[in-house]
């Protein structure tokens, strides 16, 4: 596959998520949840957690803003539900550092699965905050959670 199909095969995946996201919509019976908003684009997600005996049973959000910050919230939900939260929190610092390694660290597909096409994200500096949006929601709510 060249590199300009991966790139391809990158957009549609975000484009898909972004269109028909995965845990979209917000639930009365999860207690944890967390709002954050990127001022320098407008993009907005709340994003709440059930945790149970030390696992995120379910991830459920609603937000606007471009393909990427809700594609992200779309794949972050697939990713972490049934997983334990050190184990999410530990998936979230390395999101982190790789979305702000300019390129130079790449996601683990088998690790991350669909959501490591984020990384490309990586390379466009006012994209990462887009990126993270969900990520940092559910840092924040796994945090009240506790």
């Amino acid at each position: 596959m060249t590199s300009s199909d991966l790139q391809a095969l990158y957009q549609e995946i975000i484009l898909d998520h972004s269109r028909t996201p995965h845990g979209f919509g917000l639930r009365e019976e999860i207690a944890a949840q967390s709002h954050q908003l990127n001022p320098t684009c407008g993009d907005e997600i709340t994003l709440q957690v059930h945790v149970a005996d030390g696992l995120v049973e379910a991830i459920a959000w609603e937000g606007h803003g471009c393909a990427i910050s809700q594609a992200s919230a779309s794949l972050f939900a697939d990713l972490v539900e049934g997983k334990s939260t050190e184990e999410v929190q530990r998936l979230i610092d390395v999101f982190r550092e790789a979305l702000r390694s300019r390129g130079k660290i790449e996601l683990d597909e088998e690790e991350f699965g669909d959501a490591a096409v984020l990384d490309s994200v990586s390379r466009y500096i006012a994209r990462v905050k887009c990126a993270m949006l969900g990520w940092v929601a559910a840092e924040d709510a796994m945090r009240k959670h506790a």
